[in-house]
């Protein structure tokens, strides 16, 4: 048996491929029989690439997610190598600075889930669906899906210095660092400049690299907004939670993390792909109120969820941050509960955490927080649904997928 049809005959339930072959078998006619063979072995490829999902002949999905991460990975080694050592990128480079530098990626890059890097994989294959895919085109998109990790990396950096936050990843901050410290101001600024130096090198003369420049500038200028929001709400004036509403909270979170973590994913696939981003504003306008959704989950999980399986120890409430549970609070809460959350939050001490978690247990905010995903959930699937692109659709059911009840 060939490798194709082996490949079929895995992923075909063993009746309809032998009531297909009987059926070819009766066909008196050779011309008829040549024709139906084509059909069915086109409706036969069909059914293994649904199966497959490009992941390679007799490949299912989870081995083909593993694969493509695995490449991922070596997309990032090749990467790190380039910016330490390729004269293109013009780094004069002393031997100290290339160990301080190397040390300092593979600190920061890799370590998260990885979820926004692949998500341009898996969107522009989606969207190429139908047709092959050498690497060089692959690597790109691995490129850009590494832009995006350098980008987050350089958010994490600087949002822990300014949180005061302890641990990250399930290690120390980079800055708590006995050797790091606040150098990695300095750090996390580079590592949003590689991202220039990366794109420039590798795009500059693609036909769409004025476009992919544009974006990338207007997404960094509306995360250093929402950045600039949240702590503006956060640390500047007099500490007031009545300032703390959902119309500001959803602002902040629009532009802190929606943009770069759920919608400049798809749109660097569909740049990749040759498509203009102004044909694509409704699926723009989806994938904010999918960040919009990420990002309540996480204020969730940084009161309510295990520090062991998200990867370190939630502060919001210490920091005195505008969160979703404060800002449900603050709507909820009778005289009693308000006075406790004005006394407590904000406050590091175990006792004040301890009030303000005990306020949020007796207004049920861990059922309400259940009403609302399951309510956005549907909402986001009747949506989907009605998304006329196939492509477009699976896209938008794969970044659901991935965030849908998630535990970290």
């Amino acid at each position: 048996m060939g490798a194709l049809a082996a490949s079929i005959a895995s992923h075909v339930p063993s009746g309809m491929l032998s009531a297909g072959l009987a059926a070819l078998a009766a066909l008196p006619n050779p011309g008829e029989l040549v024709r139906k063979a084509a059909r069915l072995e086109d409706e036969l490829r069909e059914l293994l690439r649904l199966n497959g999902r490009g992941a390679g002949a007799g490949a299912g999905p989870e081995q083909g997610a593993q694969q493509t991460r695995e490449r991922f990975l070596r997309a990032y080694e090749r990467l790190k190598d380039e910016l330490l050592n390729d004269r293109a990128f013009n780094f004069d480079f002393t031997d100290e600075t290339r160990q301080w530098v190397a040390k300092m990626l593979d600190y920061n890059v890799p370590g998260g889930k990885l979820n926004r890097g692949l998500s341009v994989i898996d969107s522009y294959m989606l969207l190429r669906e139908g047709t092959e895919v050498d690497d060089e085109d692959f690597y790109l998109a691995c490129v850009l899906g590494w832009c995006i990790e350098w980008l987050q990396a350089s958010a994490l950096v600087l949002d822990d210095i300014t949180d005061n936050a302890y641990t990250r990843r399930d290690n120390l901050c980079w800055y708590k660092l006995p050797t790091v410290g606040l150098s990695a101001i300095n750090d996390g600024v580079l590592l949003k400049c590689h991202v220039q130096a990366i794109i420039k090198r590798y795009f500059k003369e693609k036909f769409y690299f004025m476009e992919l420049m544009e974006l990338w500038n207007e997404i960094g200028l509306q995360t250093a907004m929402g950045q600039m929001l949240d702590l503006i709400t956060t640390h500047t004036g007099a500490k007031d939670l009545a300032r703390y509403r959902i119309q500001g909270y959803r602002r902040i979170v629009k532009y802190k993390t929606s943009y770069y973590s759920f919608y400049l994913p798809v749109a660097c696939a569909l740049l990749l792909n040759g498509a203009k981003l102004s044909d694509y504003v409704e699926l723009k306008n989806v994938l904010i109120e999918m960040g919009v959704y990420f990002q309540i989950q996480d204020d969730y999980l940084d009161c309510f969820g295990d520090p062991q399986v998200i990867g370190k120890v939630g502060t919001d409430i210490e920091d005195y941050k505008c969160s979703w549970l404060i800002v449900q609070a603050m709507e909820l809460a009778n005289e009693n509960e308000m006075k406790i959350l004005y006394e407590n939050y904000g406050k590091s001490s175990p006792e004040c955490v301890a009030a303000v978690k005990n306020v949020y247990k007796e207004l049920d905010l861990q059922d309400i927080f259940l009403e609302y995903e399951s309510r956005v959930y549907k909402h986001l699937v009747s949506t989907i649904d009605a998304e006329p692109d196939r492509a477009i659709r699976e896209i938008l059911k794969i970044f659901l997928k991935k965030i849908y009840r998630r535990k970290k």
